[in-house]
């Protein structure tokens, strides 16, 4: 095999593996960004740590998840595993009412794909 050969097959490997691993780091959140999406939105009712202790959550029946134990309930995807990114992307952006449970987990469909993913790399530093 020829030296030019030699150098087109690595630049079709190289390609080929940058294209399966960027979208990756793409999607990946950034969990700095995903604290101040929680903190507007999330910290009433799951708390400043996630427990599920927010200021709002003593009325509420049932009680917001402890996100801080890593436990999720809905495995919307159906790959066996609750709690996937997947699973906590459509919980965020379709409520857990949409699987089954309560309504007081609400949508937020206004939230960017961005935002969605920032804030599932925030909720997983809580464990």
């Amino acid at each position: 095999m020829s030296n030019r050969n030699t150098k087109s097959i690595r630049i079709i490997v190289l390609t080929a593996i940058a294209a399966l691993t960027l979208p990756a780091i793409a999607t990946a959140g950034d969990a700095a960004a995903g604290k101040v999406v929680f903190d507007t939105n999330c910290m009433t009712c799951h708390g400043m740590t996630g427990k599920g202790d927010g200021p709002l959550s003593a009325a509420l029946d049932p009680k917001p998840r402890d996100l801080s134990t890593g436990s999720f309930k809905f495995d919307t995807d159906g790959d066996g595993t609750p709690g996937s990114d997947a699973d906590l992307k459509a919980v965020i952006t379709q409520g857990a009412m949409a699987f089954g449970g309560s309504a007081l987990m609400a949508p937020w469909p206004a939230l960017g794909d961005a935002d969605v993913a920032n804030l599932i790399a925030y909720i997983r530093t809580l464990k």
